[in-house]
């Protein structure tokens, strides 16, 4: 039987209250690669959680700021024993809780969707698989394709790494407390470039400073590199960052690291 969850809000979080959608998203896990460990971010009054655990091929392990939350975790999910974490995610040191690879499952607080995304980033070598309910438009930004309005640096930097699927919208009345705008579920799965072909913590910097100024061509939001007349000239820096895809993006890179050396 489904355990009853008693809905409350913290830290900008909406508590889902329709199981049949908890039950849909968990579904949306894959585990590639023959994974079993699974991280529930902000599992909350555990509506997520009691699908995850119908799956006994899952090694599962939920993680809460929230100090109410976890005494009620620890009453209702007691087989979960010491795999009932009381930290912040934003701040833990992931490469202690795993040695190995592992994917991330949650409906995650709006207030911090886009940090815990650049955290899967900085552990993209761990991080196999996200699944992860989040503000619509924040889920919009990531699976934009290039040319969107909504196309940004958490689309690249995710796109470089991931394949991004859009899965569906959730509605606000089956929240509690109904938040003002439309939520939405995603997934988000390692693609098989292990290392982009350049230096990878100037990429981050370069497509972070292409959007500094969207309007801008990125001529101008580069110039801080000071690069040579024959360089800056190219046609490629004529266009804005929302006309770059991922490629783009590793080319200039390229370019920009040539032109330094």
């Amino acid at each position: 039987m489904d355990k009853k969850v008693s809905p409350k809000k913290h830290l900008g979080q909406h508590f889902l209250t329709d199981l049949n959608i908890a039950s849909k998203i968990v579904e949306q896990l894959t585990l590639p690669s023959g994974l079993t460990e699974v991280l529930e971010v902000g599992p909350g009054m555990g509506v997520l959680t009691q699908f995850l655990l119908k799956h006994p091929e899952y090694r599962t392990t939920i993680i809460d700021i929230d100090k109410e939350s976890i005494v009620y975790l620890q009453q209702h999910f007691p087989e979960l024993g010491d795999r009932i974490i009381s930290a912040d995610f934003l701040k833990l040191d992931l490469s202690t809780l795993y040695t190995g690879k592992f994917a991330i499952i949650g409906n995650f607080p709006y207030n911090i969707s886009s940090q815990i995304f650049f955290k899967v980033l900085a552990h993209r070598n761990q991080v196999m698989e996200v699944v992860g309910m989040l503000q619509k438009e924040v889920a919009e930004r990531i699976a934009a394709p290039p040319g969107s309005k909504t196309y940004g640096i958490l689309s690249v930097l995710l796109q470089a790494f991931y394949n991004i699927k859009y899965n569906f919208t959730v509605h606000e009345h089956v929240f509690n407390p109904p938040p003002k705008v439309k939520s939405a579920v995603i997934s988000l799965v390692r693609n098989n470039i292990d290392k982009l072909p350049c230096n990878e913590s100037l990429f981050f910097e370069v497509v972070k400073l292409s959007f500094g100024t969207r309007r801008k061509t990125l001529r101008n939001c580069l110039k801080t590199y000071n690069l040579p007349a024959d360089i800056s000239a190219m046609p490629i820096f004529d266009k804005r960052a929302e006309q770059l895809a991922v490629e783009d993006f590793v080319g200039l890179t390229q370019l920009i690291e040539a032109a330094r050396q």
